[in-house]
Order: structure tokens, then C-alpha cells, then sequence
């Protein structure tokens, strides 16, 4: 298994919930949040992010929008 990069990883995370003990822990958010059907914070642009709408479904309309 490879070595968390935390130090590399949690400067880049966008991730706007502050009590998040998984900032920077790619592994861990990613597993967190697909466990509710949802995409990690680095996924959206900061001004969705922000609403905590990490649902897949306004991933692929953010998607649909930008190819428009």
C-alpha cells in the first residue's frame, strides 16, 4: 500500500468543512463520501463546494454545462 502524501495532499484540499478529519486524506474522503453517493470536495469548483453539494448529480450537470 502506498504512504499517504498528507503534507503534499492538505494544501490542495479545497474542502470548506473545517472540523473535516479527513482533510487531506484522499483515501479516507474519497471512501467517506461515496458512501453517501457523493464526489469529494476537489471535484467541485470552489463556489459549489462551498454549498456542500457533493452529489454526483450536480457533478455530471456542472460537467453538461462546462461542454456546452
Amino acid at each position: 500500500m502506498r504512504e499517504c502524501k498528507l503534507n503534499d495532499n492538505k494544501p490542495r484540499c479545497n474542502c470548506t468543512y473545517e472540523p473535516c478529519s479527513r482533510k487531506g486524506v484522499c483515501c479516507e474522503c474519497i471512501t467517506y463520501h461515496q458512501g453517501f453517493g457523493e464526489l469529494p470536495a476537489c471535484y467541485f469548483p470552489p463556489e459549489i463546494e462551498r454549498t456542500y453539494d457533493r452529489s454526483i448529480e450536480m457533478f455530471i450537470a456542472l460537467r453538461q454545462k462546462k461542454l456546452r
